[in-house]
């Protein structure tokens, strides 16, 4: 068995191929099921968020493993895998293990040290063990991430390089609130002259950030412009609420929220003092809305170009601003094209943080994942060849009492304490002949190819394949 790592992300796919290997809750079970039925994949999670798309698989043979998960998501994309392949990456066991509790930490976000996919990862996981899909060596890869993920938050000051995709998503989008606030834009409009009127295109496109550039400097603890904004939230997931939080803490006026289940907008409503509306009330909502929030998990599209172009007839030409946080998107990224309107979406704010990033305390939490690594690989080593040591020695065990049986029956003159010795010294000279193989191949476990040496032990001494009843696997989750 090995674990292997295989995904796409922001640094080598594009959004549009994102979108397409974006995996929803919905659709995660039968993924799921369709990995664990191939022939070689025995256990695997699917990882899907705005950043990548990765399936983490204990596979039975490398080669074959890498070929049922990268046909699988060729599938989920609908792409042939040769027009696949480029955008893909590949880790195999140590690698895979560094890549999955860097990513917990936040060092391989679009935005470093977002604290947002400790809470994905975790669903992730959860997801997996739901559909059946995650059995014992994922669970202690999981559980020990997520572990690890919590000391580099709170261990180390990564937090301070930002708070969540959302916190500078909602900065971007409020800088071109603030812009287009219309003592702002009267300002701006006399600037440009008498020709041009409040609500023109024109003028609008003179004085709104283009897609992707901020009004404000990129800090997510920096002060966000929401008073007295009407703010409307689609979704009702993690970003939802994280996102109702945030806009009532910088002072929006009014907050909606619309989800498919109410129940679950019921939830953020109450503890944000927001109202619940409908899906079908949506054009409505987004006429009287400043900003429009959008995070569903839907494949299709929530906001429509006609939606918004309905809403736009009642505004009068006041100016709209959509913040699109899904992946696939759920406004039409379209509605740019309307008068008034600007759209922020996860390409903005990867443009957006292109060379932005700063440096806090990388290196601290590069250091613990590392040291974190070596020492889950030590105790999944253990784990892998304790089976086989465990049957060596038992196996030796039996042979020697056999032995020692058929030799009491020859030599019936000796007494109690002479009998002691003699089992006393083949047992030592047993325990001498296994000890140095046992000690290696538990070694030799942790390197590179290191089920081949157990496998070995068994194949030479015809080892039984079940594990011994005596074996107890240690306990991987817990850690000193």
């Amino acid at each position: 068995m090995s674990l292997l790592a295989v995904g796409l992300n922001h640094r080598t796919a594009s959004n549009s191929l994102l979108e397409l290997a974006a995996v929803s809750g919905d659709d995660a079970p039968k993924v799921l099921g369709d990995l664990v039925q191939a022939d070689h994949i025995v256990e695997a999670v699917v990882l899907s968020t705005c950043n990548r798309t990765e399936i983490y698989a204990e596979v039975d043979t490398f080669h074959g493993g890498l070929a049922d998960i990268s046909d699988q998501l060729a599938r989920v994309c609908g792409v042939e895998l040769s027009e696949l392949s480029p955008h893909l990456y590949v880790h195999h066991e140590a690698r895979a293990v560094g890549h999955l509790f860097a990513v917990v930490c936040g060092l391989d976000s679009m935005l470093v040290g977002e604290s947002q996919i400790l809470g994905q990862v975790r669903a992730a996981f959860r997801g997996a063990q739901a559909a059946g899909a995650a059995g014992g060596a994922l669970a202690a890869l999981f559980q020990t991430a997520l572990r690890v993920g919590k000391r580099a938050h709170t261990e180390t000051s990564i937090d301070a390089a930002g708070a969540s995709i959302v916190s500078v998503g909602l900065q971007i989008a409020a800088g071109s609130l603030d812009v287009r606030r219309p003592e702002r834009l009267s300002a701006d409009v006399t600037a440009l002259g008498d020709a041009t009127v409040l609500g023109d295109a024109t003028a609008l496109a003179d004085v709104t950030p283009s897609p992707g550039a901020s009004a404000a400097p990129l800090d997510p603890s920096a002060d966000l412009p929401l008073d007295g904004c009407r703010v409307l939230i689609i979704g009702a997931g993690a970003v939802g609420g994280l996102t109702a939080a945030t806009v009532r803490r910088a002072g929006a006026r009014e907050l909606a929220v619309a989800n498919r289940t109410p129940a679950r907008a019921a939830a953020i409503a109450d503890n944000h003092g927001a109202r619940v509306v409908g899906l079908a009330d949506l054009a409505r909502e987004i006429g009287l809305a400043d900003l429009v929030v959008s995070s569903t998990g839907a494949t299709g599209l929530v906001v429509a170009y006609e939606m918004v172009e309905q809403a736009l007839a009642a505004r009068s030409g006041r100016p709209l601003v959509f913040l699109d946080l899904a992946l696939p998107h759920d406004i039409d990224p379209a509605v740019r094209e309307l008068p008034g309107v600007v759209l922020v979406d996860l390409e903005s704010l990867r443009v957006a943080l292109e060379g932005a990033q700063v440096s806090h305390d990388m290196e601290a939490v590069r250091a613990l994942v590392s040291a974190e690594v070596t020492g889950f690989l030590a105790r999944r080593g253990a784990v892998r060849v304790a089976p086989t040591v465990v049957a060596l020695r038992a196996q030796a065990a039996a042979i020697a009492s056999d032995e020692l049986d058929r030799l009491r029956g020859r030599l019936p003159g000796l007494d109690a304490r002479e009998w002691e010795m003699v089992t006393g010294t083949v047992r030592r000279v047993v325990d001498k002949l296994l000890h140095a193989p046992t000690v290696r191949v538990q070694q030799l476990a942790n390197g590179p190819g290191g089920d081949s040496y157990a496998e070995a032990l068994r194949e030479l001494f015809d080892l039984p394949r079940e594990v011994p009843a005596v074996v107890s696997a240690p306990d991987l989750l817990e850690q000193p």
